[in-house]
């Protein structure tokens, strides 16, 4: 359950921006990365000002989503922009170079090294005086991960903004011609994607405790598996392919071999798209002519 809600929320960034531009952000695990060293940096620095609880966590969460929306306007404004009407190829190599060079920036400006990432929630609540009965961060991760994808679901289905983005899905053209700003509607998907990511970066860092320059790289290319897996485009098939995801590897891990966890996830992968190629809720994606 835990690394499906994890997974949940990075793939629905891969789905949000996928299905508006057909772009796939290989940089996204990044950005999912940036937010965990940006949230460290101020819980550091508001609990040495006595904050501490959901106080500080609610303060570390804004503080990272800010500074990761920054880097994921700057993606897509810099890397992506630019190369909106060209080869899908120069996209995706563009997207693959961003994702090498954000790791080598936080690799050279912080530590190739794991960094302790200090305990803010509690660890265990006690529930009819039997202690560590619950574990409240896996019941937290789980219910601020259903928040999230509830919101965006709503958020598309019944705002302005989700009908612009519906739109730019159907016809990026045609949706400009009919007075949708579209670099707008692309931009504000980059944000909420990367504080998508924050979200689920900090909530493995009180998870695991630990955090370092390389962390994103394969939670990444496993929410990408989980939103091919349940149809890329689909934000229900984003949160359905990684539930699908984090049960195998849990059940691959605890009654196989655990030494192969990471090798579960792809293998799942080839052996699902060679019979159901578009994904459990993808559809057939037809060419416009």
């Amino acid at each position: 359950m835990t690394r499906g809600s994890i997974y949940s929320l990075l793939a629905l960034g891969y789905t949000m921006v996928y299905g508006i531009v057909q772009l796939i952000n290989f940089a996204h695990g990044e950005i999912y990365m940036i937010g965990a060293f940006s949230s460290l940096i101020a819980t550091v620095v508001f609990s040495a000002l006595g904050l501490s609880g959901f106080a500080l966590f609610f303060l570390v969460l804004c503080y990272g989503s800010i500074i990761a929306m920054l880097y994921g306007y700057s993606l897509e404004r810099l890397a992506y922009r630019p190369l909106r009407n060209s080869p899908r190829l120069s996209l995706l190599i563009s997207a693959v170079g961003m994702s090498i060079f954000l790791q080598n920036f936080v690799l050279l400006t912080q530590t190739p090294n794991f960094l302790p990432f200090p305990r803010i929630l509690p660890q265990a609540w006690n529930v009819l005086g039997i202690s560590g009965l619950f574990n409240s961060v896996q019941v937290i991760i789980f219910i601020v991960s259903s928040a999230v994808m509830i919101v965006l679901a709503l958020l598309v289905k019944y705002t302005q903004l989700g009908k612009a983005m519906r739109a730019c899905s159907q016809d990026l053209i045609m949706a400009q011609l009919t007075g949708v700003d579209v670099n707008r509607v692309i931009i504000i998907t980059f944000l909420i994607g990367s504080i998508s990511a924050t979200i689920g970066s900090v909530l493995v860092s009180q998870y695991t405790g630990q955090i370092n320059f390389y962390m994103g790289f394969l939670v990444g290319i496993k929410a990408f598996v989980a939103a091919v897996l349940g149809g890329i485009g689909s934000i229900t098939g984003a949160v359905l392919g990684s539930y699908i995801l984090g049960f195998t590897e849990s059940f691959g891990a605890g009654y196989l071999a655990s030494e192969y966890e990471d090798v579960y996830a792809f293998v799942f992968l080839i052996v699902f798209l060679i019979f159901r190629p578009n994904g459990i809720l993808g559809s057939k994606i037809k060419e416009k002519v």
